[in-house]
């Protein structure tokens, strides 16, 4: 394996938030994908791929045999950050999977973060939760990146120790709607963002129909709260939309 290792657009993204000479921990790391690729561009120093299934982690242990290198890799099978010891790495990425998870892996190994100074996280879903973790938990948001690949709209969030609520500050959406869109994509504004809150707009409008359509006594008060939710969608996508004309 060579330099012409190709990894997606999505994976490409968060290595260049990978600290240059960093030891980088990949949590679920997709059959090391990843870590081959930071070990063979020279980003990273040293490499552990954690995966939690024996089938993933037989295919990471394959891909790193491919490594001229791999004596700078080692393959982990385990819980999160249970593959870890404390100080081990300077940078943790967890990527593809949903918010909720992630949140709970580093809940449950924050013990494990003990000298970590970067987190490069990508959630799926649930951004807002993962950011809310963050600001409760010591970690401030140094950076977001938002990419669509192959129809897909993709969040990406790096953290580093700090005062957790400065990105916040200052912006002219309160802290909860900055939670769900992103401080520093609001401040980015790009087309993608709109896209996205677009799709989120359609979703809510095609629930809000079908309930429309319902007899249930409950039916009143949820089309009450989707009603409200459409108002605060259309007033994001207009800001959206205005600022990118």
């Amino acid at each position: 394996m060579t330099s012409s290792l190709i990894i997606s657009k999505r994976l490409e993204t968060i290595a260049r938030y990978c600290p240059q000479g960093a030891r980088v921990a990949d949590i679920g790391s997709d059959h090391a994908l990843l870590a081959s690729y930071l070990l063979v561009r020279g980003i990273a120093s040293f490499v552990i791929a954690g995966e939690l299934n024996e089938g993933p982690y037989q295919a990471a242990l394959r891909q790193i045999q491919t490594l001229a290198l791999r004596e700078r890799a080692s393959v982990r099978k385990g819980d999160g950050l249970s593959v870890l010891r404390p100080g081990e790495v300077d940078a943790v990425c967890i990527a593809g999977m949903g918010g909720q998870l992630i949140v709970s892996i580093l809940a449950a190994g924050a013990d494990k973060l003990e000298g970590v100074r970067r987190l490069i996280l990508q959630p799926n879903v649930g951004e807002e939760l993962v950011r809310r973790w963050l600001l409760e938990n010591g970690w401030q948001l140094v950076a977001e990146s938002i990419l669509e690949e192959d129809g897909i709209i993709y969040e990406i969030l790096v953290a580093e120790r700090g005062e957790p609520a400065k990105p916040y500050e200052g912006k002219e959406r309160s802290l909860e709607e900055l939670l769900r869109i992103g401080p520093f994509l609001w401040e980015e504004k790009s087309p993608i963002l709109l896209k996205k809150w677009r799709q989120e707009r359609d979703k809510w409008q095609r629930v809000l129909s079908q309930l429309q359509q319902s007899r249930k006594p409950e039916a009143a008060e949820r089309t009450r709260q989707i009603e409200a939710e459409l108002e605060w969608l259309d007033e994001v996508i207009a800001c959206l939309h205005t600022d990118k004309r």
